[in-house]
């Protein structure tokens, strides 16, 4: 930058990591027309300028695994992910969304999102407008609207297999040849679009609303190939999956596929990769080594996405699921207001029949998680995600005499009712996140899978890049990460793995999407329930104290943890070379 040129903006005196995983390094960035154009000493007098003295200034963090594909159609924020640092986003992951989509086919969609992703149905009626059809035509409804971060989309393998195919791709019947041609044709138009890849899910615990596996489960290798192959035509797009992995063998099955996939078209192929609750808890071991193997060969590039913490499903009375409400006699408490059930749960009559009664249906896989005494925690200030295994409901029985049921019924109704339970769902089979350590510190993995936008009255975990800093790089006793790796984790990695190559670093050229953080003060907030949703819907929310500012294209979209006027936020569409 010259001498006699003014920047629009110049941040001063923070402690920059560069996401790059340098080391950290005190220095100015003047930034221009969204761009950063200088970092170092900066001379010139910016327009703006923000004192980041004591901060650590990172560039934004980047979630490519998200679920906003109904929030960014009626809504211009993407929370909670931009509270947490986050300036870019993907979405249309785990195979599912709403384009295409014909108009007789809408209820299928919204019932898949239902079950898979906890949105509620009312929620999606109120919210969606379906001013669309085609891929290309949701893409143009986001982009009329302006947001508050940077989002790109994958193509959904559930709504195209039922455009394609209709009934017969919601029975899930094999795609026959004109299927195949079809659904290629559909995945060239959408990744010239602009979509950054496709998505797909063979999770037997993704079901619709009604119970029934969703439509891409249980697809064909020769249907993932044929629609890979259709990406390659257009040369972009990444191959997303989330995979069956409740048995010890995964790697020696499904691996050898995403080899395939990936050497035969030339695509990054992603799957979603915890360590799981039953089974061997190191198995996971055998699929890095795995993942490892494969990517030493030529043309073969497999990226695991790793969660941070354990995949956390919150159980409380004003939340979708706790240990009591698929009981016959708390069916009766749905239809009251949250205050109203909590009168009715502090009757002791009541209390003493919930305490016995078993569901209707006591094999169902939610009854069953809500029900494992040993994976659920007290939640309460602050929020731990590494609870010891002695604070367990089962350990806390054991210790004072009194049954897991009568423990879990106090915790429920601690802050007038507002009493949460943790309930790990993955990554926490020994009680510690020693394994999640190995993960998201191996060097073919992503960090990734906050599930913003999904899950509303479950899981709030959009919040990771704020328990990243804090908790691995900050307070943890052992296997800490350096600041500066913890950075690079949340920031340029995952940028790559989707081609966004102008984000995700602090240097000349790239794009002026910014955290300025005060890390001794950083602190996620306990989860919390707003009802902001279409039709009064409630969700999780959570938000963080130490954010002094977090800006997109040089814009500030929040100071201190409050939203700002400034909606920078756009669409991507398709991959993003840095700039000249």
């Amino acid at each position: 930058m010259s001498q006699q040129s003014s920047p629009d903006l110049v941040i001063r005196n923070g402690l920059v990591a560069d996401g790059l995983g340098s080391p950290l390094r005190r220095a100015d960035i003047a930034i221009s027309d969204g761009r950063i154009v200088e970092v170092g000493e900066v001379r010139a007098q910016g327009a703006e300028e923000i004192d980041a003295e004591g901060a650590l200034v990172t560039p934004g963090f980047v979630d490519v695994h998200t679920h906003y594909d109904g929030q960014a159609v009626w809504s211009q924020r993407f929370s909670p992910s931009s509270a947490h640092g986050v300036t870019t986003v993907v979405m249309g992951n785990c195979g599912v969304g709403f384009a295409p989509c014909r108009p007789e086919d809408h209820e299928v969609l919204v019932s898949v999102m239902e079950g898979v992703e906890d949105v509620p149905e009312v929620v999606m009626t109120k919210g969606l407008d379906w001013s669309w059809e085609t891929f290309p035509q949701f893409l143009d409804t986001l982009e009329q609207r302006p947001h508050d971060i940077d989002f790109g989309v994958y193509l959904p393998h559930s709504p195209l297999r039922v455009y394609v195919m209709g009934d017969r791709g919601v029975r899930r019947e094999e795609a026959q040849p004109a299927d195949l041609e079809r659904m290629r044709d559909i995945t060239r138009e959408a990744m010239r679009a602009g979509a950054l890849g496709f998505a797909t899910s063979s999770v037997p615990a993704h079901r619709t609303g009604k119970g029934e596996f969703i439509p891409s489960f249980q697809s064909a290798e020769s249907e993932y190939l044929a629609i890979a192959e259709a990406m390659t035509d257009t040369g972009r797009g990444v191959f997303q999956m989330v995979l069956d992995q409740r048995h010890p063998a995964d790697a020696d099955r499904f691996v050898p596929m995403l080899e395939r996939l990936s050497e035969k078209t030339g695509r990054i192929v992603t799957f979603s990769m915890t360590q799981m609750m039953d089974g061997p808890p190191k198995a996971y071991r055998d699929v890095l080594k795995a993942v490892s193997e494969a990517n030493r060969k030529p043309g073969v590039e497999i990226r695991p996405q790793v969660f941070p913490r354990p995949m956390g499903m919150l159980l409380g009375i004003d939340l979708t699921l706790n240990p009591f409400s698929l009981c016959p006699s708390y069916e009766p408490l749905l239809a009251l207001s949250v205050p109203e059930r909590v009168a009715a749960l502090r009757d002791p009559a009541l209390r003493a029949r919930l305490l016995v009664e078993q569901p209707a249906d006591p094999k169902n896989p939610l009854f069953v998680i809500a029900r494992d005494w040993k994976r659920l925690y007290p939640f309460r200030t602050p929020a731990d995600y590494e609870p010891p295994r002695s604070s367990s409901i089962a350990a806390l029985a054991e210790q004072t005499g009194v049954s897991p049921e009568n423990i879990a019924y106090d915790l429920l109704l601690e802050n007038d009712g507002a009493g949460m339970i943790l309930a790990a769902i993955t990554n926490y089979a020994e009680a510690t996140l020693d394994a999640v350590f190995e993960m998201i510190t191996h060097e073919d993995t992503v960090v990734a899978l906050g599930d913003g936008g999904a899950h509303y009255g479950l899981i709030c975990d959009a919040s990771f890049p704020t328990f990243m800093l804090t908790h691995w790089a900050r307070d943890r006793d052992s296997q800490k990460i350096e600041l500066s790796d913890a950075v690079e984790a949340l920031t340029s990695r995952p940028a790559r793995l989707v081609g966004l190559d102008d984000r995700g670093v602090i240097a000349p050229g790239y794009k002026a999407d910014i955290n300025i953080i005060d890390l001794d003060r950083l602190e996620l907030k306990m989860p919390h329930i707003e009802r902001d949703l279409p039709g009064g819907g409630r969700r999780l929310n959570q938000g963080a104290i130490g954010y002094r500012a977090t800006l997109v294209s040089g814009k500030v979209i929040q100071r201190d943890g409050v939203p700002t006027s400034e909606l920078p936020g756009r669409l991507i569409r398709g991959p993003q070379p840095l700039a000249a």
